[in-house]
């Protein structure tokens, strides 16, 4: 596994080093014109390497995760047009929901992840076309069920993906979910999709299973442990195209690593925003101690000084009690997350993030939390 990991981050590291030292060369040498070709190239490797490390956390069962009651149903819906063309003319699918489905608490971003991959697992696995059926399910498991399932007796909401394609050998089967593995032409995949699922199934409480035989096709399902609360609307369309203009509110950063602090300095003063800054909780806690207005706090989890970054915003909220939190964080780490949950006021990002996501959330965060207006491109303080 760490072989495989090696690997694909040399390479991806090769591709965003030379490109950096291309553009270097190039500005030097006055040749601007060739320099979009050598961005693309380090954006490209950059958004993969994102991508591996994000497939690693999930597997690990160490990803962030933002779960809430989700209907699959209005999720699956949401998706059927994207899948559709995902699918391709040569694959017919067909949805067969559960008349009255139970909620889930669910990532319903992570879930629609899932449920993309296993449509593209299910179409590769067709290459002469066929049909897929997407369906849900109300299950109740007693102990014989449960068991060899390594669940808990109980309600769960069942999303399953089924296929008429080629099927796996009992061979391949034992090894679906390890990570790595992969029945692809070399360069054609990580063998990390259903070992991400498998992870972020587990994660939420729940458990993927594979039926397949070969030349009958495969069934994927995916238990989720059932909720009571209301489901909320489903995502999918939900992030406009353009990045939004915050203009205005003053965010307390505080990150220890100074590359990443810059960055998000940057990037909300470029929105409009008041920046302050700190490297470490206590210093954070100095400037929320004083009469500076602040209105959301941006904060590292993992922070140096006695502090982490749980703490040090559950401090800030004794200061001040209505303060809202943005937490970025490269993976999530549960001793201060508390079993996956924040506080009210209290939201979570994964690093890496685009410039957009970031302007996006916060924008959202500040809306109706603003500031007077302030003079356009924000002023930045130092700590």
């Amino acid at each position: 596994m760490t072989g495989g990991i090696a690997h694909d981050f040399n390479n991806l590291l090769t591709g965003i080093s030379g490109c950096l030292e291309l553009l270097r060369a190039r500005v030097q040498q006055g040749r601007l014109a060739e320099l979009d070709r050598y961005l693309d190239a380090a954006e490209g490797a950059s958004r993969r390497a994102a991508a591996l490390t994000h497939r690693l956390l999930a597997f690990s069962r160490r990803q962030t995760l933002d779960p809430q009651p989700t209907d699959l149903n209005q999720l699956v819906a949401g998706m059927q047009e994207l899948i559709g063309r995902t699918m391709g003319p040569a694959v017919a699918t067909r949805v067969a929901p559960e008349t009255v489905l139970w909620s889930t608490q669910v990532d319903p971003h992570q879930l629609e992840n899932a449920l993309l991959n296993l449509c593209i697992n299910a179409r590769d696995a067709m290459p002469e076309g066929g049909e897929v059926c997407i369906a849900t399910h109300n299950c109740t498991l007693g102990m014989q069920e449960a068991g060899p399932l390594q669940l808990e007796v109980g309600d769960y909401v069942m999303l399953s993906v089924t296929d008429n394609g080629i099927g796996m050998a009992a061979d391949v089967l034992a090894k679906a979910f390890d990570p790595f593995f992969t029945t692809k032409p070399l360069g054609m995949g990580t063998g990390l999709g259903l070992s991400m699922i498998y992870g972020f199934a587990r994660q939420s409480g729940g458990m993927a299973w594979i039926e397949s035989h070969p030349g009958q096709g495969t069934c994927v399902r995916l238990y989720l442990p059932r909720c009571h609360t209301l489901a909320v609307e489903s995502p999918s369309g939900a992030v406009g195209a353009s990045t939004p203009v915050a203009s205005g509110g003053t965010v307390l950063v505080v990150d220890d690593e100074p590359t990443v602090r810059a960055l998000v300095v940057d990037i909300l003063t470029d929105l409009g925003c008041t920046l302050v800054e700190a490297a470490e909780g206590t210093a954070g806690l100095q400037l929320l101690r004083s009469n500076l207005q602040v209105d959301l706090l941006v904060t590292d989890i993992g922070l140096p000084g006695g502090l982490n970054g749980r703490q040090f915003a559950d401090a800030a909220r004794q200061l001040r009690p209505n303060l809202k939190v943005l937490f970025i964080t490269g993976y999530a780490e549960q001793a201060v997350l508390g079993a996956g949950e924040l506080a009210d006021g209290m939201h979570i990002m994964t690093k890496p993030f685009s410039v957009e996501a970031l302007g996006q959330r916060v924008t959202r965060l500040l809306e109706g939390e603003r500031a007077p207006a302030r003079e356009p491109g924000g002023k930045r303080s130092e700590r």
